[in-house]
């Protein structure tokens, strides 16, 4: 008989909201599409309003900041399913970048798909369907500009949930 037994994964510390976790995704997918970055450098996910920091050379005019929330929502509306699956490490990094994994990663890796719209590494609570989200709505930003010698300077972006 199969072995149906759950992976052993690392064990995750928080305990995010599942919509405002997804938006988070769909915000990082939407920021590496439109600015070529990275995913974001740091975030600090809450139920009320929540906070991503991206590195980029300038900061978005308006028009872009309101390019980002029209896209966000867009994907929001298209209710897709938001998918997990469990792989090998070699195998998810064909799929999607491991290199924010801590060092003590366990081999097998969860996958969270949200349509073919994001695929990334990650043990946090999603929901299971976009539509499931609410609207998205960016409710403030400011940038520090690059320090002397660096490319890049931190936007940070506050968003929340209606």
């Amino acid at each position: 008989m199969e072995n149906l037994a759950q992976p052993q994964l690392n064990s995750h510390n928080k305990d995010e909201y599942p919509p405002m976790h997804t938006a988070e995704h769909i915000l990082n997918a939407t920021m590496v599409k439109m600015f070529g970055c990275r995913r974001s450098a740091n975030a600090h996910i809450e139920r009320k309003k929540s906070k991503c920091d991206y590195k980029l050379a300038a900061a978005p005019t308006d028009e872009q900041i309101s390019e980002i929330e029209k896209r966000v929502n867009c994907i929001i509306e298209q209710h897709l399913p938001v998918t997990v699956e469990f792989m090998e490490r070699e195998k998810a990094e064909a799929v999607t970048s491991l290199g924010r994994l801590p060092g003590n990663a366990s081999q097998t890796i969860r996958i969270v798909r949200i349509g073919d719209y994001d695929t990334c590494a990650c043990i946090g609570a999603h929901v299971s369907d976009t539509g499931e989200i609410g609207r998205f709505r960016i409710i403030s930003s400011d940038f520090t500009p690059p320090a002397e010698g660096e490319e890049t300077g931190t936007w940070r972006v506050r968003f929340r949930l209606l």
